[in-house]
């Protein structure tokens, strides 16, 4: 990489909540009931100053969707939500697509039922679909447990090389709610060839935590202080920068402001 930044745009539920969506609807299921909605969030944290946006398929294996409406689709919701995401990239020359891929909920063996073959066979099959629908790259993201991840890695692998990028959700001070640390993470992960590691989704700073008004959502951290915390981030080393759960367009706006500047570029890419 090098050693300036990209800014990552980030397609929380809450953003889709501010735009109609109800309550306990997963976000992937706009992919084909609001693809237009998908597409023009995506249009707006481009217009924001994201270079690098997420495809709507954080929770799109195939494992997060067998108890929805859309169980046994999970290659066509991929390829339809990179494809999505690939449409409003041409907003923007350099602008990349990212498809996102995040646990399936379930704990591994032998604290609960998931296998390493399941869980590598759905992220094979979800990063197949993703690529088939045109992204850049491949995003693991909020992951918690060290095996998950590398068996999602090893059922990457299987499917594209693809650069892919990997990061864990610190939500309980410099621990995974499994006990994970970001050293261990490391020493686990950097070996594996990945483009980039990475944190998100701790308890803080995202757009802190929520605070709820009726059946919706509001984040009390405001732009500007989200653009502070970017900037002391990339003082301590980061090269990718992003927001997640309360990140808006604006959000966004001021990061970028804040740290004007280039281009990173991922293993593989021109």
């Amino acid at each position: 990489m090098s050693h300036e930044q990209r800014f990552v745009e980030r397609l929380p539920a809450t953003n889709y909540q501010q735009m109609g969506m109800a309550m306990g609807v997963a976000p992937e299921e706009w992919v084909f009931d609001e693809p237009d909605k998908v597409r023009g969030l995506h249009a707006a944290f481009i217009d924001a100053g994201a270079d690098i946006i997420l495809t709507d398929t954080f929770g799109g294996s195939s494992l997060r969707l067998r108890e929805s409406r859309y169980a046994g689709r999970a290659t066509e919701l991929n390829r339809r939500a990179a494809e999505l995401a690939r449409e409003a990239s041409a907003a923007r020359d350099g602008v990349l697509v990212a498809g996102s891929m995040g646990p399936t909920g379930m704990l591994m063996e032998p604290l609960g039922e998931l296998t390493a073959t399941a869980a590598a066979d759905a992220y094979r099959e979800q990063a197949a679909a993703l690529e088939e629908g045109g992204v850049d790259l491949l995003l693991l993201e909020t992951f918690f447990a060290l095996d998950e991840a590398l068996a999602a890695i090893e059922g990457i692998r299987r499917a594209s090389t693809l650069p892919l990028a990997v990061t864990f959700s610190f939500d309980r001070g410099t621990r995974t709610m499994m006990g994970l640390s970001p050293t261990r993470m490391v020493e686990a992960i950097a070996p594996l060839g990945v483009a980039a590691i990475g944190a998100n989704c701790g308890r803080s700073l995202n757009a802190g935590l929520p605070r709820m008004v009726g059946d919706v959502a509001h984040y009390e951290t405001g732009p500007a202080e989200m653009a502070d915390y970017a900037m002391r981030f990339v003082q301590a080393g980061a090269r990718v920068i992003g927001g997640c759960c309360g990140t808006s367009p604006e959000h966004m706006r001021c990061m970028t402001a804040a740290l004007s500047g280039g281009r990173v570029r991922f293993r593989g890419q021109d």
